[in-house]
């Protein structure tokens, strides 16, 4: 049978062997730093694509793995070249040693805006060939002694041009002079869609 003074000591022995629980990290201070992290991670790895990082904190979850470590997942969002770009994240944040580890982030895919209406201008009274008998005026005044002037019909295209007018470009070759080799040039005109009148060309060589 143990004496008193055997017990006391027995259980201030116990007392003092028990483990002394590490204070729970600061979830607000694992967050700040694990979400700083992915932030400086996400603009490492896109670049200038990623612009505008902001995180859901309705999707934030914290989750303590341990005396003092603390897991963050989440979701959040930046403005790509595409539209909004979602993605999750992951990221582990130490408070001992006040470091984050474990970074990982995915993109969900992006929302893209919606599609510019398609260019449709009324072609009724639009002639290329007008537009490649201006080009090679201006050839021709650059170049008195101009040979042949050949124009690359796969080469036209047409796309909007500046007050409500229709730009048509396209390539060709022009000889300077008879006996010169070709080279190649690059045409740009604007012409008014009613009327049909060339307004402005431009030749490249």
């Amino acid at each position: 049978m143990l004496k008193l003074p055997t017990l006391l000591a027995s259980a201030l022995f116990a007392t003092v062997a028990l483990p002394v629980s590490a204070a729970p990290a600061d979830t607000a201070k694992a967050t700040d730093r694990c979400e700083t992290e992915v932030s400086e991670t996400i603009r490492r790895m896109r670049g200038r694509d990623a612009k505008e990082v902001q995180f859901l904190a309705a999707k934030r979850v914290a989750l303590p793995s341990g005396d003092d470590e603390t897991a963050i997942k989440g979701e959040g969002r930046y403005k790509g070249t595409a539209g909004s770009v979602s993605f999750t994240y992951s990221c582990a944040y130490n408070a001992a040693s006040d470091a984050t580890s474990g970074v990982v982030f995915r993109d969900a895919g992006a929302t893209r805006a919606a599609p510019e209406k398609a260019f449709e201008p009324d072609l009724t009274n639009v002639s290329p060939e007008a537009c490649e008998a201006a080009a090679a005026g201006a050839l021709k005044r650059q170049h008195p002694r101009v040979g042949r002037i050949n124009f690359g019909a796969d080469s036209r295209r047409m796309q909007p041009g500046t007050n409500g007018r229709v730009e048509l470009v396209g390539k060709g070759s022009v000889e300077r002079a008879p006996g010169m080799n070709l080279i190649p040039f690059s045409y740009r005109c604007q012409v008014e869609p009613r009327s049909g009148k060339v307004v402005d060309i431009s030749t490249t060589e």
